[in-house]
């Protein structure tokens, strides 16, 4: 059944991973659906499969942020949604963390999405959903994660604070923190396909259910959080990860 006629979302880092299949998924549930992405052709290709409009963005730039905005304000008027999805993942030791990996993500993942949503939030609708893709690496405590953890973690924290603050407009604000999702990201780890073998294994005998999470999982939960279903359901964050955080430790 269509549950987002007339319902416009806006999905940051959509030319992938988890922002794809939600794009995906609320595209066929009726929705107006708008990704964004720093790579022009992958967003060209990503729009052009899924019948959505695309945006070239860089999360990292406040002109680029006022920018999308400007465009969803001209040629979409308000949003009804907004899926805070995009970020980076990468990892290094506490001990050899280099200012400049400090800066990459917290600039992206913190500062980006705050700025994202402070200028977005004009052209959201009262009684609107904002959704922050944070991560249980926030939690977990996993070796070589401290900033990325920080990044998630200070998303989690600001979540609640603006859950509180954005009450009175009916405006919910949520998170998902995914366990491991199958996705490009993992790829992108720097390791060649036997350290991610191993990697995943381990992680996945971590996991009650002893798997990763489908992308498509990821969009379920986002699209219930989304809807008017999740009506009632505001500065909470959704843990969706296979029971991962039952057996925590990562080592």
């Amino acid at each position: 059944m269509n549950t987002f006629q007339q319902h416009t979302s806006l999905i940051t880092g959509g030319n992938s991973g988890i922002g794809y299949a939600t794009a995906k998924l609320f595209k066929a549930k009726g929705a107006n659906v708008i990704i964004t992405g720093r790579n022009t052709d992958a967003i060209a290709k990503a729009s052009t499969e899924l019948g959505v409009t695309g945006y070239v963005s860089d999360q990292a730039s406040l002109q680029a942020i006022d920018a999308l905005v400007a465009s969803i304000k001209s040629e979409f008027g308000t949003l009804d949604s907004i899926f805070l999805n995009a970020g980076v993942a990468e990892f290094q030791a506490f001990e050899q963390a280099s200012e400049s990996h400090f800066d990459t993500l917290m600039d992206i993942n913190v500062k980006g999405v705050f700025f994202t949503l402070q200028k977005l939030l004009p052209i959201l609708n009262e009684g609107g959903s904002v959704i922050f893709n944070t991560s249980v690496n926030a939690s977990v405590g996993m070796p070589n994660s401290a900033v990325y953890s920080a990044s998630k973690a200070a998303i989690i924290g600001m979540s609640r604070i603006l859950a509180t603050e954005l009450a009175p407009k009916n405006i919910r604000v949520n998170c998902i923190s995914p366990g491991p999702v199958e996705t490009p990201v993992y790829e992108k780890l720097g390791m060649n396909s036997e350290e991610l073998n191993g990697f995943s294994k381990l992680l996945s005998e971590k996991i009650l259910l002893k798997r990763f999470a489908q992308a498509e999982e990821i969009a379920q939960l986002a699209s219930f959080l989304a809807s008017s279903d999740s009506s009632f359901i505001t500065g909470t964050e959704v843990i969706i990860d296979g029971g991962l955080t039952v057996n925590p430790v990562i080592n």
